[in-house]
């Protein structure tokens, strides 16, 4: 069975506030690790973000836009390194 994230494992976005429900693969399916925003047609969007680190500023940039305090925007974005599509960034 496959498992249903709550979370984009790219930015960590609530799934649940995702307008589209999800991003899709490549077969025109629902992807159930990533949203629309990250992934379309089993490609990432921004080929420009290629680690957790360049998303963290990405999305903290968003957050502002839409008002957060930097601090905030921070706390939220904290977690992406450990999410799915950046766990090989991690050094141990």
């Amino acid at each position: 069975m496959e498992k249903i994230y709550k979370m984009c494992q790219s930015c960590g976005m609530p799934m649940k506030n995702d307008p589209a429900g999800g991003g899709t693969n490549a077969d025109g399916k629902k992807s159930v690790m990533y949203c629309s925003y990250c992934f379309q047609n089993g490609a990432f969007n921004s080929a420009e973000i290629q680690t957790a680190e360049q998303m963290q500023k990405f999305c903290i940039g968003k957050l502002k836009e839409m008002h957060f305090p930097g601090f905030v925007a921070w706390v939220l974005t904290r977690s992406i390194p450990r999410l799915q599509r950046w766990k090989k960034d991690i050094k141990k």
